[in-house]
């Protein structure tokens, strides 16, 4: 029944300057391009930009992978995003974090060496 995630949205109120960070960010232009919603493809998922939203730090907090957690957020911080949760070991090898991005959105990292990219369907 449920495959697995595809797209984690993130709401926005000024959907230019969240398509220019993003961009910024990801090192890459949206795929999908639209007054009414923004689509960047990540690593097989989708990154969603919804204006006109209710950005927030509550609710569903999806993790987006990383090979080097400190880099990650370290460029995350430049690029004007603030500390939400700092860089934490949680086992296994595992270490998350998260930042709220300019727009209000929780942004949280993973570093999982025990993740199969193989299992991804």
């Amino acid at each position: 029944m449920i495959l697995g995630l595809r797209t984690a949205i993130y709401p926005v109120t000024d959907l230019d300057a969240a398509k220019h960070w993003y961009t910024e960010l990801l090192g890459q232009k949206p795929y999908f391009d639209e007054l009414f919603y923004v689509g960047f493809s990540v690593g097989g998922f989708e990154l969603g930009l919804l204006p006109n939203a209710q950005s927030g730090t509550i609710g569903p907090q999806p993790l987006w992978g990383v090979s080097n957690i400190e880099s990650a957020y370290s460029r995350l911080l430049e690029l004007g995003a603030t500390v939400l949760e700092p860089i934490a070991e949680v086992g296994e090898g595992i270490k998350v974090a998260a930042v709220q991005d300019p727009f209000g959105n929780r942004f949280g990292i993973i570093e999982n060496p025990n993740f199969k990219v193989s299992e991804v369907r």
